[in-house]
């Protein structure tokens, strides 16, 4: 018998040997830290369990905007960079010439950290920034105008929704282009046979067969979302607060990792919410027949 597999088992047991460093990452990185954020949420530092956290963390003076900040960019940010993806998903899928040139230059954000974003587009927002450059230079302002300003906080939070749309486009863009090349040629041929036009594929046959990869890019990037963080205080700082900068402004500058335990826990809820809210909504017609 090869050693290896004398090590390893039988043949039977060899998928969940290779399935063991993934889980143990998991392990580590994801149950450890969750199970710790959980004890810290719901118990004191003796022992006792409590939601004075929660009582504390709704009644904080700025829980309010940054539930407010975090739906509201979701809201926008999502449906926009779906729409985005999805165009370009579908130019990329028509095998024009340049289309993997053009592809690769709208993944670059892709090897962006999320801090590194948010420094780019801060130059491009600054006062002395790339924007307010091309401005003066084209007649249209005399002075700089400070989009990132306590008094113009609409236009800042215009910028996080304009730099987040960059940074994440891509995400949402990788999943659908693997979708749109596991949809078979045959459905558009049958289509065209029975006469639909390039709207009637679109709709009919494209999207619905996209269905589960738009369900799992909706559920990526809404929990990317609500867990925006470095964009938001690259480009706002604390003026615009979000779920995601509270819990660190809790635990690295009032040093009170209850209360920012009690933020995490409240973002996975959302998270789990929506993931759900997506799974029972945008089933596939299999899904529907499976439970039924």
């Amino acid at each position: 018998m090869n050693p290896l597999r004398r090590l390893l088992g039988t043949d039977t047991l060899l998928p969940y040997w290779l399935l063991l460093p993934s889980v143990a990452y998991l392990v580590v990185f994801f149950v450890l830290p969750l199970s710790q954020a959980f004890l810290l949420a719901f118990r004191t530092d003796d022992g006792q369990l409590t939601l004075k956290f929660f009582e504390r963390m709704v009644n904080d003076a700025k829980f309010k905007d940054a539930l407010k900040y975090t739906f509201l960019l979701t809201v926008i940010v999502v449906p926009i960079q779906l729409a985005t993806a999805l165009v370009i998903a579908l130019l990329v899928n028509t095998g024009f010439r340049g289309s993997r040139l053009f592809l690769y230059l709208c993944a670059i954000p892709l090897g962006i950290s999320d801090l590194a974003a948010g420094l780019v587009w801060y130059s491009i927002f600054t006062g002395r920034g790339y924007l307010n450059s091309v401005l003066y230079s084209l007649g249209i302002i005399d002075k700089p105008f400070h989009f990132l300003s306590y008094e113009n906080i609409p236009w800042m939070f215009g910028a996080i929704v304009a730099a987040e749309h960059w940074r994440a486009t891509a995400i949402v863009l990788v999943i659908l282009i693997a979708g749109l090349q596991m949809i078979s040629k045959d459905y558009l041929e049958a289509a065209e046979v029975l006469g639909a036009g390039r709207l009637k594929k679109l709709w009919y046959v494209v999207l619905p067969l996209l269905k589960p990869s738009l369900q799992a890019a909706l559920i990526i990037r809404t929990i990317f979302a609500f867990e925006v963080f470095a964009v938001v205080i690259a480009l706002a700082g604390d003026l615009i607060p979000v779920l995601a900068s509270e819990s660190y402004w809790w635990y690295a500058l009032y040093r009170n990792l209850h209360v920012a335990a009690a933020y995490g826990v409240l973002l996975m809820a959302l998270s789990i919410t929506v993931t759900w809210g997506y799974l029972r909504f945008l089933r596939t017609r299999e899904e529907v027949r499976g439970l039924a």
